[in-house]
This record gives structure tokens, sequence and C-alpha cells, in this order.
């Protein structure tokens, strides 16, 4: 099994790449972000990849991160996503808010990659909540020392966290969860804390449009 490619960029087309390692060309398909992430034909590319072996083929998929090529492990053993898709799912959404969506069952973000309907995006919510609800929210051992957290509980502090990986601001993920958890009460669940925590900063995003 071919694991990673490390060679030079051959040429690159809309949903692949050939790399060429030492005068052999293989072609990796690749979602659009990892395509994106590579430099133009000629220059040096290190691409991590999931061969898969069939009757009929061998198809090399390409990825510029480890997080992108486990998203697609994962999302592969929904039924209904076969590799195609699962590249259609990470061009439109990148790791980190696939995880958010995830866990806060956010299925309209879901279903706006190609091919993915309403109910492939609930199926795909709820066969792989379990298995990234722990990856979701992973607080660094210390915060930085100029930029302390505020004085609250885990689940606060870890759906704060969660968005700022998706790059909303801290005061504004702080203030959005800490009026989401004043209206669900104490012990609410951080998944309940970032899905209402998204809704707030949605509420305040449409009210200022509106002046």
């Amino acid at each position: 099994m071919i694991a990673k490619l490390a060679g030079v960029v051959d040429t690159l087309s809309a949903d692949a790449a050939v790399i060429d390692v030492h005068g052999v060309g293989y072609l990796a398909f690749c979602s659009s972000r990892t395509l994106g992430m590579l430099p133009p034909p000629g220059g040096a590319a290190r691409l991590l990849i999931e061969t898969h072996v069939r009757e009929d083929h061998i198809h090399l998929y390409g990825f510029a991160d480890a997080s992108e090529r486990d998203w697609f492990r994962l999302l592969t053993t929904v039924q209904g996503v076969g590799a195609r898709l699962a590249l259609s799912i990470l061009s439109a959404i990148a790791p980190d808010a696939l995880t958010l969506a995830i866990v806060a069952q956010d299925k309209a973000v879901l279903a706006r990659a190609d091919g993915v309907g309403p109910r492939l995006a609930a199926r795909i919510a709820n066969e792989l909540r379990e298995k990234v609800g722990t990856l979701a929210f992973t607080v660094p051992a210390a915060p930085t020392a100029n930029v302390p957290l505020p004085a609250v509980d885990g689940a606060i502090a870890d759906a704060v966290s969660a968005l700022e990986n998706l790059k909303v601001g801290r005061a504004e993920a702080l203030g959005a969860v800490t009026a989401a958890a004043k209206r669900l009460g104490d012990g609410a669940a951080v998944e309940a804390l970032i899905s209402a925590g998204l809704r707030e900063l949605g509420q305040r995003g449409r009210a200022g449009a509106d002046r």
C-alpha cells in the first residue's frame, strides 16, 4: 500500500494531481483544499495517501495533512459516502469546521457539499457524532499567559475553545457561549453550548446587518 508520496508536481487538474516520484507519475485524487495548498507544476510536494484497491482499479487519494486524511477515512465509513463524495465534503468544509458541525449536529453545514442532501447530512451527523465528540474540544494545557481564560467551568471553556478554532474572536466566543449558558442553565453539555452559541452569533450578525 502507498501511504505517502514525496516528489514534484507534474500536473494539476480540477480534482487530482500527478506527483512525479523519480520519474514515475502517481495520480492522486484530492479535495480542492489540498489542491490549493500544492505548488505549481515543477514544485516539490508531499501528500499523505489513502490507497483504495478494488477488483477493477487502484485509486490513490491525496491529503495535505493528517486531519483531512483521518476525516476522509471516517466519512467513508458512513453508508452512502464513497471516496469521491468524501472529497466533495472536504472540499466544502475544512476539518475543524467539520468536527464542530458533527458535534453540534449542524446538518445545514454538511449539506453545503455537492451531493449531500438533507437525509445524507442527517445520517453523517448521527453516525459520526460519537466518533468525533472527544476530538472537538481539545483545550491547551495552559492558556496563553497574556490572554488567560476567564474563570468559567469546563464545559464553557471547551465550547469557547471550539468556537475559537473556527476563527471566532475570543471575546465574541465567550459572550455567545455565556449567553447560551444562561439560557440553558447549569449543567448544559458542551455540544448544546456550542450549538446555542453558534445560534447566538448568527442572531447577532443578523441584528447588526438590519441596523
